[in-house]
């Protein structure tokens, strides 16, 4: 058996080597390695591929983050709702710019944000919302949609974690995650479904004018050289990486169904196990499986990933702290809510490997491993 990887890059390399390996020799062959057409190219397809939206290509998915809320103008104080159950980078940025992160709780279902606890954070101060879209998995957008509208709110999707999940409208109407919201964001993270060979993020507006100014500010603030118009930033994704992820979105579909297929093997092995939650998919939501994430109940999940880390099976605890528990946040006493559900959830999951390269000899050790320890 192959040694098991919390993610295979490497294997999944090889089976697109040939054309990889051209398109990078075409970027350094013509020596044109920033916005260059491979960048403007990708950035084409990737829109297409979204549904027909705008699409920005910048540095990396927190940058995209931190363009998108300097775009809608948010200042100072404003108050920006996410949910503490994700990545830091969600609510760092918030910090960064000196707007005030409000966190409120996820379902334990789904992981993602709770629409009854948004609508109860809601404030006069409240200007945007930033849905995550968890381990794969859609955030509830119809409702957060319709408490956005009440109450004249910007959504910024996070779809870091997501890219390729479809998302089915009460209108019946499907969409991709990313394009339902004022602005969406990705990160082209190696490790991500859509990974680049290094850093990268994309940025999604179906609104032309918006697209116009995320571009501006993604480029120093400028349109014209030399001519600034806003403070801007320098953001950008590379000749090169545009290059491997216009092969790989090619591909994209096919990782996300290998990905679901791992799930599949997953859950009927789980099936059964009264110590094992298995990830849920509600009935708007596809499910592309960034990661697998059980929660365990009446067991130690700590004593299962040293169980399983001797056994070499690597795991992951995605997120052990979450952003209300962070100490870059403990002078903001008054913006630490009591969040239960959220610390619940820290102290119970455990996200197993799942890419697009497992073998099912792979997968009948981890599960037969894991049922053993949850006997």
């Amino acid at each position: 058996m192959r040694s098991i990887q919390m993610v295979d890059t490497k294997t999944q390399y090889l089976h697109i080597k040939t054309e990889v390996d051209a398109a990078i020799q075409e970027v350094l062959d013509s020596a044109a390695y920033i916005n260059g057409k491979w960048v403007k190219e990708f950035a084409a397809e990737l829109g297409t591929y979204m549904g027909g939206v705008h699409t920005i290509p910048c540095a990396n998915g927190t940058d995209a983050l931190q363009i998108a809320m300097m775009a809608l103008g948010l200042e100072p104080g404003d108050e920006v709702i996410t949910p503490s159950f994700t990545y830091i980078a969600t609510t760092e940025v918030v910090a960064l710019l000196r707007l005030r992160p409000v966190f409120v709780e996820v379902d334990p279902r789904t992981f993602c944000m709770d629409p009854e606890a948004l609508r109860k954070a809601i404030t006069p101060r409240t200007k945007a919302i930033v849905p995550v879209h968890l381990y794969g998995h859609a955030a509830p957008m119809d409702a957060i949609l319709q408490i956005a509208r009440e109450h004249g709110l910007y959504v910024i999707e996070d779809n870091a974690q997501a890219i390729g999940c479809d998302y089915t409208s009460s209108d019946g109407n499907v969409y991709k995650t990313g394009t339902l919201g004022t602005i969406g964001t990705t990160s082209f993270y190696p490790s991500k479904n859509l990974g680049a060979f290094g850093d990268g993020g994309a940025i999604f507006t179906r609104d032309a004018e918006l697209a116009h100014q995320l571009n501006m500010i993604a480029n120093h603030g400028q349109q014209k050289r030399y001519y600034h118009e806003r403070v801007g930033c320098n953001s950008r994704l590379d000749s090169i990486q545009a290059a491997i992820l216009r092969i790989k979105l090619r591909h994209l579909d096919a990782y996300n169904k290998s990905r679901q297929q791992v799930a599949d093997y997953y859950n009927r092995a789980f099936a059964g196990n009264p110590h094992i939650q298995t990830p849920v998919v509600a009935p708007y939501s596809s499910h592309v499986f960034h990661q697998y994430t059980l929660i365990i109940n009446d067991a130690n999940r700590d004593d299962l990933a040293k169980y399983l880390s001797e056994n070499q099976i690597p795991s992951m605890i995605y997120y052990p702290v979450p952003g209300h528990r962070q100490p870059m946040f403990a002078g903001n006493s008054d913006n630490l809510p009591d969040m239960p559900i959220t610390d619940w959830l820290t102290e119970r999951v455990i996200s197993l490997p799942v890419h697009t390269e497992m073998e099912e000899e792979q997968l009948e050790w981890i599960t037969r491993h894991v049922n053993n320890f949850l006997s």
